[in-house]
């Protein structure tokens, strides 16, 4: 029993110490672990802190550039706000300018000289021109010794009764117009007056010039037509503009031609002028030809006369020389 009693004892001992051992050896692993654990934690907050440092700064600098964007919203919108009212102050003025006969007129008459001074040279056309009837036309064009006339017409207030209305009121449409290619075809085609036989009625606005171009009625036929017959031709501001180009080339050419009768004038007059020339010159020739005839029969009479001096110098007077010169003292 002792003896069994001092084995279990030792065993115990040795169990206790082998577990003891372990016991330290997992201890130290745990720390060692725990440590690294506790290391890891640390760099892994750290690390989260600097990263929600930046997203925080990130985020800061979005909204403060979201802000910026809509402040700089907020000001484009009260600039397209004031643009707004501007341009209802402007609509409202010109709808106010347009509502007058006068102030159309002169709206047109405005359109119609900026057209012309772009077009054509100054000299080449008269606005506010009057005639001797009394009656005062927009503008001529000077074709040469014709006036072509153009006048402004702008029934604005038949057009906006055709676009509020539709085709009911395009009738009230076609007789303005017509009435309009009546009175410049009376007023403005005077043949008396150096005018050419048709005249140009200047509409300023594409639209009305539009409508103008698809009316027609079952009386009078197209609207257009009908101002041809009148002799009238209607055109728009773009039209217009390629009438008056084509008018310019047309008095570029007559001016080339004008040039070249002028020329051929001055050739004539350089002809006669060669023809007078060419007579003085024969008559030169003729006295040079004459003075040079008697020149060498000057110089004949010097040499005979020469001669016989040096015969009279030796002392002996030949006799064939003295009837010689008997000839020549007779002579």
């Amino acid at each position: 029993m002792a003896a069994l009693r001092y084995e279990m004892q030792g065993t115990v001992t040795a169990q206790a110490q082998a577990m003891t051992a372990q016991i330290g050896q997992f201890t130290q692993a745990a720390t060692q672990q725990l440590g690294q654990v506790r290391q890891e934690l640390q760099s892994g907050v750290a690390s989260s802190g600097k990263l929600a440092l930046d997203a925080q700064r990130d985020v800061a600098a979005r909204l403060d550039a979201s802000t910026n964007t809509l402040r700089e919203i907020a000001r484009q919108l009260g600039e397209v706000q004031q643009a707004g009212r501007e341009l209802s102050t402007a609509s409202l003025a010109l709808q106010t300018i347009l509502s007058g006969t006068k102030t159309r007129g002169t709206l047109g008459e405005v359109a119609l000289e900026r057209l012309l001074e772009d077009a054509l040279p100054k000299a080449a056309y008269e606005p506010q021109f009057r005639f001797a009837t009394g009656n005062v036309v927009d503008a001529v064009i000077k074709t040469g010794d014709r006036l072509l006339c153009i006048d402004s017409k702008f029934p604005l207030d038949a057009y906006r009764r055709l676009v509020d209305g539709g085709n009911d009121a395009r009738k009230e449409f076609a007789q303005a117009v017509r009435k309009h290619a009546d009175s410049i075809a009376e007023k403005y085609i005077l043949p008396s007056e150096m005018t050419h036989d048709i005249a140009l009625m200047f509409i300023p606005s594409e639209g009305v010039y539009y409508e103008l171009l698809m009316t027609e009625d079952a009386k009078y036929g197209r609207l257009e037509d009908y101002c041809r017959s009148k002799r009238v031709l209607p055109m728009s501001p773009n039209t217009c503009y390629a009438y008056l180009c084509a008018i310019a080339t047309s008095l570029r050419g007559m001016r080339v031609e004008e040039n070249a009768r002028k020329l051929m004038a001055n050739l004539g007059g350089l002809e006669k002028q060669l023809d007078a020339f060419a007579e003085v010159y024969q008559r030169l020739g003729t006295h040079l030809r004459n003075a040079g005839q008697s020149y060498e029969q000057a110089d004949e009479k010097l040499q005979r006369a020469r001669g016989s001096l040096e015969q009279m110098a030796q002392g002996a007077l030949p006799e064939a020389a003295t009837p010689a010169l008997e000839a020549e003292h007779t002579k």
